[in-house]
């Protein structure tokens, strides 16, 4: 049973490691297209827009290496994402919905950093 544990603890991690990869791929890629969509999107900083855009292609490996998610949910709590997820809702509507969530998430912690 050991092995089988980890021969699938090995492909998590692999998977993970792919999953990061593509991540910051696409991060880059979405900050070097449009800055300010890409920070929205992303629920990052300008400061750490600036360096997405700026990593060499040998750090965004090293930092795809962990095994730990790099990506995280951005709706945290069950109410949120059931009001996204509803099947009640139509597509624009679930866009519009999550659209509203980011914003404010956003401007939550915008003000949460301005308090600090």
């Amino acid at each position: 049973m050991d092995k089988t544990m980890n021969g699938a603890s090995g492909d998590i991690s692999r998977e993970i490691g792919d999953i990061n990869l593509a991540y910051m791929l696409l991060a880059q890629k979405l900050v070097k297209h449009d800055r300010a969509a890409a920070m929205l999107k992303l629920g990052v900083s300008r400061e750490l827009a600036d360096m997405l855009a700026g990593m060499s292609l040998s750090q965004i490996l090293k930092l795809a290496a962990s095994n730990f998610l790099l990506c995280s949910f951005r709706i945290d709590d069950h109410p949120s994402m059931s009001a996204v997820v509803g099947e009640e809702k139509d597509t624009t509507l679930q866009q519009a919905h999550m659209s509203i969530l980011m914003s404010a998430r956003r401007l939550q912690m915008r003000e949460a950093g301005a308090a600090a």
